[in-house]
């Protein structure tokens, strides 16, 4: 793969390796569902494997790297990552249940690593690494429900954690453009960015405390 030739034998990869559709038929959105279904898709939602879900809506290049020989994943069920490198046990390990995207993920891991982002082919609004800013500015919690595998068997679980969105990441992503240290280019037919995560999460965090307020629990 040509990333890990880029990043040479010390460099570690490590893509997004996302399932949300392990989650409460309640909540969806896109493709909802009727309420008297919602028992019964709790009842039969496949719990989350780390050596088999297949990862939903981030494209091909994770799922490539989620499966590579030697690729380590995180635990969550929503919002796991897959690494590939002599760093790749520390960040993905401990990403606990109610932290999709936070201090207990490897985002933050990735953030005290001193990391930079690749935007290939995808733009800010899809920036995984600006989650890790909802996390430190004021923010509803909320129930975040999943199927896992314990050792009493499968389980659907319930676990409270920050609210996260991507509305106005573009928007975002645009003023942090503008003014950020970023490396543009194009790799084929696609725009590619080049970032520091922390420089990113820095700049969020400002930014949505100012653009994006939440003040309520709920």
């Amino acid at each position: 793969m040509a990333l890990l030739d880029a990043l040479g034998d010390d460099g570690t990869l490590v893509v997004p390796t996302h399932s949300g559709n392990n989650s409460d038929p309640a909540s969806w959105g896109n493709r909802p569902v009727p309420e008297s279904w919602w028992a019964d898709i709790r009842a039969a939602m496949p719990p989350f494997d780390a050596r088999t879900t297949p990862t939903v809506g981030v494209g091909i290049i994770p799922e490539t790297v989620r499966t590579w020989p030697g690729a380590l994943r995180s635990c969550h069920p929503q919002t796991s990552f897959a690494a590939v490198g002599p760093r790749a046990a520390k960040i993905v390990e401990g990403h606990a249940l109610d932290c999709r995207l936070g201090e207990r993920s490897p985002l933050a891991r990735l953030e005290d690593s001193e990391a930079r982002v690749l935007l290939l082919g995808a733009d800010f609004a899809s920036c995984t690494a600006f989650h890790l800013a909802e996390y430190r500015v004021p923010a509803p919690q909320v129930d975040n429900s999943f199927a896992v595998m314990t050792a009493q068997g499968r389980r659907w679980i319930t676990v409270r954690d920050t609210a996260i969105s991507d509305d106005r990441f573009d928007e975002l992503g645009a003023a942090f453009e503008r003014g950020g240290p970023l490396t543009r280019g194009r790799v084929g037919g696609a725009k590619a960015l080049l970032f520091g995560l922390a420089d990113a999460v820095s700049y969020a965090e400002t930014w949505l405390a100012e653009h994006r307020p939440h003040t309520a629990t709920v």
